[in-house]
């Protein structure tokens, strides 16, 4: 396999610091075979490039995955089931139509103050869309509206949570973790063991209900450890 590193620049999640990543360099035909042995050492995928932090003086990002053969939720996550329980979850291969407009809302109206911000269908589809892997997406609908989908990978052991946009208007519903618990429930119905759920950074808020789902592993020092 072959790795590039790419120039240092404002982290997205820590003010102040300075990021710098690992991108594999590899054919695109090579990747495939070796996506869930990256995944499996701390790398994460977002279009068609495959990436993991390479910071010198920083190890804050760790990678989390959900033990999800043990998984239970919580009492509060049950009631964020329990609320949703009429909407319909579909799976699906292929985007449909009603995906963008979908997630230019949610880019627009929830995250003005991103790097993402403004939404363009370019933008969208480069993220979302990879020639060498086919993403799975868990669409949940109200009454036939669509409200949130969850754009995920399936690898040998496990899926990868890639990225839920959901409906401004659903913002009570606590749809971001609905789809992880829905997530969850198709890792089960598959017989793997993990959803991986990206980089957890203990100093960044937005990013602190990953820990929520126990019991989870995240990568420290290359060995996955186990918290409960």
């Amino acid at each position: 396999m072959k790795f590039g590193v790419t120039q240092r620049f404002p982290c997205n999640y820590l003010e102040g610091e300075q990021e710098q990543l690992l991108v594999c360099m590899s054919p695109s035909e090579e990747l495939p075979t070796v996506y869930s042995q990256l995944l499996h050492n701390g790398f994460r995928r977002s279009g068609q490039q495959l990436y993991r932090p390479h910071c010198a003086h920083c190890n804050a990002c760790q990678s989390l995955r959900i033990i999800c053969s043990e998984f239970a939720p919580s009492r509060s996550q049950k009631r964020i089931l329990q609320k949703n329980k009429t909407f319909i979850i579909h799976v699906r291969h292929d985007e449909r139509d009603d995906y963008y407009p979908l997630y230019e809302a949610y880019i627009n109206k929830l995250h003005a103050d991103g790097t993402m911000y403004p939404a363009n269908y370019e933008q969208y589809a480069n993220f979302v869309r990879c020639k060498w892997q086919q993403p799975l997406f868990i669409e949940a609908r109200d009454n036939g509206k669509l409200i949130a989908v969850a754009v995920t990978d399936k690898i040998n052991h496990g899926l990868s949570a890639l990225y839920t946009f959901y409906s401004p208007d659903y913002q009570a519903n606590s749809l971001g973790t609905y789809m992880i618990l829905k997530q969850i429930e198709k890792t089960k119905e598959e017989g793997l063991p993990f959803l991986y759920l990206g980089y957890q950074i203990d100093d960044c808020r937005k990013m602190n209900y990953k820990q929520k789902f126990k019991p989870h592993q995240r990568l420290i020092n290359h060995k996955w450890a186990i918290y409960r």
